[in-house]
């Protein structure tokens, strides 16, 4: 599940995802002794730059740096545009209106949504017809899930209750990334009350008119998916390799990945 490398002739062609169609993209941080070679900075904005300036942690500003290389390079080839010029914009803030709603792509036609998640050396991007959100989590230490359990809604305090340590943090990362995804689809993010939705075990009981997902992300990490509407018809889940970071090289939009 790798993504392969083209060259710049052949990454111009927009591919706008079909309906029914959701790609999720993980991608791995490199080996932080080659880091500096290996990356890629003049695909992002001032603003990213100085971004990642500002972590304290090497292994932070690594991650963030390749989660929005890889977004710019990924999106460039849907839209068929060099990494630097993706049009990024805010859509309204569902609670105010104000311009810091969820981040979007200047008004492609037919639609492309996206969504970006990082956490501890891992990045995961979704891009879809439809609206959607992703999370990814490293797997939560116990006493994280100590004092985050109290947040979540009344049925999922109860699925983790009766739980041993070990399953309890299982089923924790995977209620708390559904439920990341989930709000980062409808645009509120951690404003909206952790303890208001249901996004636990049960697929029958969340939010109606959506369909949540989790998905494969190895042993470290937990990741989900939420897409508005029905199920995709066709998911397809790929690595991204670090080679596709370096500097001058794009992303096969066909790479081999396992569909479903």
């Amino acid at each position: 599940m790798t993504g392969k490398l083209l060259t710049p002739e052949r990454s111009l062609t927009p591919r706008l995802p079909l309906p029914g169609q959701l790609d999720i993209w993980l991608v791995r941080r490199p080996r932080l002794k080659t880091a500096a070679e290996l990356l890629d900075l003049s695909d992002l904005s001032d603003t990213e730059r100085r971004r990642t300036a500002t972590f304290v942690r090497l292994a932070d500003a690594v991650t963030y740096a390749c989660a929005h290389v890889a977004l710019r390079r990924l999106l460039g080839a849907y839209l068929g545009l060099p990494p630097r010029d993706v049009p990024f914009v805010r859509e309204p803030c569902p609670g105010c209106a104000g311009p810091h709603g969820r981040p979007a792509v200047a008004h492609p036609d037919p639609p492309l949504h996206f969504s970006l998640a990082h956490s501890h050396g891992m990045a995961a991007v979704a891009v879809s017809h439809t609206v959607t959100g992703i999370d990814v989590q490293r797997l939560p230490r116990a006493d994280t899930v100590e004092l985050c359990t109290p947040s979540l809604h009344p049925q999922e305090q109860a699925e983790l209750a009766d739980l041993d340590t070990e399953e309890r943090r299982t089923a924790f990362g995977r209620t708390w990334t559904r439920k990341e995804a989930y709000l980062k689809a409808l645009g509120t993010g951690l404003s909206r009350d952790p303890a208001q939705d249901y996004l636990g075990s049960d697929p029958r009981r969340r939010p109606a008119g959506w369909t949540v997902l989790d998905l494969h992300s190895g042993p470290r990490h937990h990741a989900a998916v939420a897409v508005l509407g029905a199920p995709p018809d066709r998911l397809t889940l790929r690595r991204l390799p670090t080679s596709a970071l370096h500097p001058g090289a794009t992303v096969d939009l066909d790479a081999d990945g396992t569909t479903t």
